[in-house]
């Protein structure tokens, strides 16, 4: 038993015991190491407000988005608070940048040095350019065919009829059209006021990128029935009375309107005043009724003077013959 002890074949058998147990341990070290939840964590805060710093009272900038989102990578406890505190700032700084096209990076203020930061989109193309204010008239539009039939757009005016403007210089030189567009259901059929917000658009109909002042105007809208001066035709009736001669018949108007849906009204040419012969006895004026056309047109007058020159010749009531004279004198008794 001693010489087994004492044998150098035990004592390298049992070191290789131990190593292979000792390498057995540090591979279930490392497994459990990297089966554990890392302490480090990654985090978006969406957007971040992006504050902007330049001379914003003479000139314009564009192509800055509103707002960013911030990537944020470090401890956990760390990211929590972050996100929580929004202690931080986003922000480019232009102070120093002339007119023109620039290329510049967003920074940020405030995070913890512990915490790797990352701004997306990090890079932006800008354009800086002179701000110019103009002054424009408001131009109001309606759809004409939210009228209902019969009726008509009178006329449109604005308050204020003018607004101002304030953009950058290129897009100021690209506005065509200042409006103030109505709003309303189908079936107009009286005026009505109604506030509307101004557009401004270049010639292609698109909206520009623009200050306006005010930014919405009053409206009022005068609507009126549909009508048209039609020429009156005298017409004549009846019999003239026994011994009258008409020299001239004139009428006291020339036309009359008739208002009325308006494929109704334009296809009439002429609108019929009848004068009854047999009611004249002396030269002078007559009112005679103008014959209305059917519903639902109307009439501006329902009635039309005509001015009558006439002769009335004298009828003898007694025919004197040469079988029976009258002689001064003559009684007529035996």
């Amino acid at each position: 038993m001693d010489k087994l002890f004492n044998s150098n074949w035990l004592v390298r058998l049992t070191a290789l015991l131990f190593a292979i147990a000792l390498f057995f341990y540090v591979q279930s070290e490392n497994n459990s190491t990297r089966s554990t939840p890392s302490a480090e964590q990654a985090d978006v805060i969406e957007d971040v407000k992006l504050e902007v710093y330049y001379d914003d009272e003479n000139l314009i900038v564009t192509g800055l988005p509103e707002t960013v989102n911030v990537g944020i990578e470090g401890p956990m406890p760390i990211v929590m608070r972050e996100k929580l505190a929004k202690d931080y700032k986003v922000f480019v700084d232009l102070n120093s940048l002339f007119i023109g096209e620039h290329r510049v990076t967003i920074q940020t203020e405030n995070f913890s040095e512990k915490l790797e930061v990352t701004v997306y989109p990090q890079v932006v193309n800008i354009s800086i350019e002179e701000k110019v204010t103009k002054e424009f008239r408001v131009e109001p539009e309606m759809n004409s065919r939210q009228i209902n039939e019969g009726y008509v757009l009178k006329g449109m005016t604005v308050e204020p009829n003018y607004v101002f403007v304030t953009g950058a210089k290129s897009v100021m030189d690209n506005i065509n059209y200042v409006k103030a567009s109505i709003k309303a259901e189908d079936g107009i059929t009286e005026s009505f006021k109604q506030q509307a917000n101004v557009k401004v658009l270049d010639r292609d109909l698109n909206k520009l990128d623009v200050t306006i002042q005010p930014e919405a105007v009053d409206i009022n809208v005068e609507i009126d029935e549909y009508n048209r001066e039609i020429p009156l035709t005298l017409k004549q009736v009846g019999q003239l009375p026994e011994g009258v001669t008409i020299n001239e018949l004139s009428l006291g108007q020339e036309s009359v309107k008739v208002f009325g849906p308006q494929s109704i009204v334009d296809s009439i040419n002429e609108i019929i005043a009848e004068l009854d012969l047999s009611g004249l006895t002396e030269s002078g004026e007559y009112e005679v009724i103008i014959q209305k056309p059917e519903t639902p047109m109307k009439l501006s007058d329902e009635k039309v003077t005509v001015h009558a020159d006439i002769t009335v010749a004298e009828v003898e009531s007694e025919e004197v013959t040469a079988e029976n004279p009258v002689t001064d004198g003559d009684t007529g008794e035996e």
